[in-house]
């Protein structure tokens, strides 16, 4: 049985836009919306480099899984193993 409390935060988590960066700005974090195209959550190494291209900076794998992390021009893609955990938009200067 779900409890209304819960059903509403499920209601309020649907209606968060699907295009959003988040920022870190005076340790006071916010969420507001980005066009920025950017991999989707468990694409492979392979499909964002078809898509994107190469990366301008590859970091190596640390960790256990290991986590690697390519940055783009406009956002930076975290993967775990071979699959994207996290997609975001780079800060702009």
């Amino acid at each position: 049985m779900i409890h209304r409390p819960a059903m509403l935060a499920a209601l309020i988590l649907a209606a968060a836009p699907l295009a959003a960066e988040t920022l870190a700005i005076d340790g006071q974090v916010s969420v507001r919306e980005s066009n920025i195209e950017r991999p989707s959550r468990g694409m492979t190494m392979h499909q964002v480099e078809a898509r994107f291209g190469a990366p301008s900076n590859r970091r190596a794998a640390v960790g256990q899984p290991p986590i690697t992390r390519w940055e783009y021009g406009n956002f930076t893609v975290v993967f775990e193993n071979d699959r994207v955990l996290h997609a975001v938009v780079n800060p702009t200067g």
